[in-house]
């Protein structure tokens, strides 16, 4: 599902199972979190605050953690590479994979590797890259994106599911039960990980003090993936680094607990490196492969900020825009809040094709409540709009009428006042028959509520008055 709309007009257009789905499944996640930050810590917010200062002491001190965590992985027998963007980063892929002679590759879920679009590229160069996530299978059978950064199907039903795996030819039939649904991914996705020459992972975190990679899944497929093969490569954004250790284990707790609302994922995983006297078992070869992909240009801009980011997903979950809109809205790989500050960020010299994303928001402040790093997003957003603004970007703006009538309105006490007088001829008056295009388009999408004001400043006249007397 891919659209090049203003996700206001997307959302209108949403079908209405499409928006349930997305609703209900947001609201669920969001309600777990809560009950599970709440059972497990007495102040769920402090943990949140000091989560978000070790991600951002390691973002003011990249270089070095970023080189200290290089040093453990050679030492631990992976080979590291650095790829400057999406490109260099398939190419490289590529590359491993023909020096095993290998053309199979099974991967476990990874957002950098949508990110880079990397199936495209190896199905372009005679490769079979297979997802091995369901979710992230079920997307690639069907040629779409995933909806959300954690539950990529959220926008679609059994239904739908069970239509895609007919179509595909996994089963011999149409059945929408969910357990045959499973079994049947299960069937034919263990046959892909035994016939796979090469398997391919993200990492949540890596550690600068060990080279150790954590590795987080509900589905056991990151393990599946690196199991029966003999070369694992694991593509990792250069803000995916910790300090410590002990480090990881405040995120992690986190990080379960925002995306889905576990204690922890079900399967967590520490790689040391490949097969050797530290870890006996595993592939007998390791790539690391750390992408930039604009990164470093975001870490020395008004938005590094946004590089704490964990990819829970929390702040799609409670937000009001992506739960009326779903993913597919914001035209990129990452979608809700995160990506509105993200995606415009990492298009590089194509900002301008998503600087309308940041507008996509009531600024409610919800997702920085709910940042398990405590990431300012409200005020991130506030930064692209001033920076779309400055540089004159039309699309950024549009539809948006000028602010200057209203900074006269609010300068001048006799003219506010006068206009909440006025404010209750608009019960009676159509909002259309005003001659603005900006109002005649707003009014097209929504509807006033009953005018209601007017009445706090006799209110407080005469309460002032009766305290004097």
């Amino acid at each position: 599902m891919k659209t090049k709309q203003p996700i206001d007009a997307f959302a209108r257009d949403l079908p209405r199972e499409v928006r349930e789905s997305v609703y209900v499944s947001s609201k669920a996640k969001y309600d777990k979190r809560l009950d599970s930050l709440n059972q497990s810590y007495t102040a769920p917010d402090s943990i949140r605050k000091l989560a978000g200062q070790i991600k951002q002491h390691t973002l003011e001190n990249l270089p070095t953690y970023l080189g200290s965590a290089v040093e453990q992985l050679e030492k631990n027998g992976a080979k590291v590479h650095f790829a400057k963007d999406g490109q260099e980063a398939n190419e490289t892929i590529l590359e491993i994979m023909r020096g095993v002679g290998a053309t199979k590759l099974i991967k476990s879920k990874s957002m950098v590797s949508e990110e880079i679009h990397l199936n495209p590229f190896l199905e372009k160069h005679g490769c079979e890259s297979i997802e091995s996530d369901l979710g992230e299978f079920i997307v690639q059978l069907d040629n779409d994106m995933p909806s959300h950064i954690v539950t990529p199907i959220v926008h679609k039903n059994r239904k739908q599911i069970a239509t895609t795996f007919q179509k595909a030819g996994i089963g011999e039939d149409y059945n929408d039960d969910p357990q045959t649904i499973t079994r049947r991914a299960r069937s034919f996705l263990r046959q892909k990980y035994i016939e796979a020459e090469v398997g391919l992972t993200g990492g949540n975190f890596v550690s600068a003090e060990s080279g150790r990679i954590a590795l987080v899944t509900n589905e056991g497929n990151a393990r599946f993936s690196i199991s029966a093969n003999k070369t694992h490569i694991a593509l990792i954004g250069i803000e995916k680094v910790v300090p410590r250790d002990k480090d990881m284990a405040v995120l992690l707790n986190l990080l379960a607990r925002s995306a889905t609302g576990q204690q922890l994922t079900v399967y967590t995983q520490f790689i040391n490196g490949p097969k050797a006297a530290k870890q006996p078992d595993g592939p007998e070869k390791m790539h690391v492969i750390f992408l930039d992909n604009e990164r470093s240009n975001i870490l020395g801009s008004e938005f590094k900020e946004i590089l704490r980011c964990i990819r829970c997903g929390a702040c799609l979950n409670v937000c009001p825009i992506y739960r009326q809109s779903s993913g597919h809205a914001y035209r990129a790989v990452y979608p809700g809040p995160v990506g509105a500050v993200l995606s415009p960020l990492l298009a590089g010299k194509k900002y301008p094709d998503y600087a309308d994303l940041p507008k996509a928001s009531s600024l409610c402040g919800a997702c920085n409540e709910v940042c398990p790093v405590d990431i300012p997003l409200p005020e991130l957003l506030l930064r692209h709009r001033n920076k779309a603004k400055q540089e004159g970007i039309k699309k950024a703006s549009a539809g948006t009428p000028s602010m200057a009538g209203w900074s006269v309105l609010c300068s001048s006490p006799a003219m506010w006042k006068t206009s909440l007088r006025a404010g209750k001829a608009m019960d009676y008056i159509s909002l259309n028959l005003i001659p603005v295009p900006a109002v005649q388009a707003w009014a097209k999408e929504r509807t006033l509520p009953p005018f209601r004001g007017g009445k706090f400043r006799q209110w407080f006249k005469e309460h002032k008055r009766n305290k004097e007397a």
